[in-house]
């Protein structure tokens, strides 16, 4: 058996959040069978973000290619823009994960080079799985405020843990002492987001997945100034 598809792994997500209850309210479904429904829906609306677009894409195309009707939509989305919504908090969650998992992993002996690179490489692997929805998601947080605001609170928070990492290294003079760290953690986390935007979504430039994330953890540890 091959690999799950990425659109296989993303359903699992989604059930998984749906049925911890995150992000509740009143269109949450309670029992077995709406978390499943409510996962369909929201991989049917995925194929049809990556296919149309945002605009283009209508609440009956979502409907039809999860195979219900267009009035059972509205029995777990108000519209097609909390559907998107939805789709982008989870997306960003899932790109996102390496920062805990590797960066700031307890009790790991890896480097701060080393956890640089994997948690870099794990980000643009991910970023590639998703690449069509995620050039949806960064045209539409352009002009949507709710979707804005919800990527703009991960990064400020993303940006906080690094600029934190940042000043503990200083403190035991692992990294450049020089440096302001909410600066340098804005600069690099943005030149690694754009960098993924620009490569893989808008497909500016041809490269190696391995050869990206080594140059960019590079250009992160230099610019840190890390030491062993």
């Amino acid at each position: 058996m091959g690999p799950p598809s990425s659109l296989s792994r993303y359903s699992r997500r989604v059930s998984a959040v749906a049925a911890r209850g995150e992000g509740e309210d009143q269109t949450t479904p309670r029992s077995r069978k709406g978390v499943q429904t409510r996962a369909r829906l929201l991989e049917a609306a995925k194929q049809v973000f990556e296919e149309r677009g945002f605009l283009d894409a209508r609440i009956s195309d979502i409907a039809e290619r999860a195979g219900l009707s267009h009035g059972a939509f509205y029995h777990y989305f108000d519209s097609k823009e909390q559907v998107f919504r939805e789709l982008a908090k989870t997306l960003d969650d899932r790109l996102s994960e390496p920062m805990g998992s590797v960066i700031f992993a307890p009790g790991s002996t890896a480097s701060p080079r080393d956890r640089i690179f994997l948690a870099v490489h794990r980000h643009l692997e991910r970023y590639r799985e998703e690449a069509r929805i995620m050039g949806v998601i960064e045209e539409v947080a352009r002009y949507d405020e709710h979707v804005f605001a919800v990527r703009a609170a991960g990064n400020a928070r993303h940006r906080q843990e690094i600029a934190d990492s940042i000043r503990w290294m200083q403190r035991r003079r692992l990294a450049d002492r020089t440096l302001d760290a909410e600066i340098a953690a804005a600069a690099l986390g943005s030149m690694v987001e754009r960098f993924a935007e620009m490569w893989l979504a808008q497909k500016q430039l041809d490269a190696n997945l391995d050869d990206a994330a080594n140059t960019l953890a590079t250009l992160f540890v230099n610019a840190l100034g890390l030491r062993p």
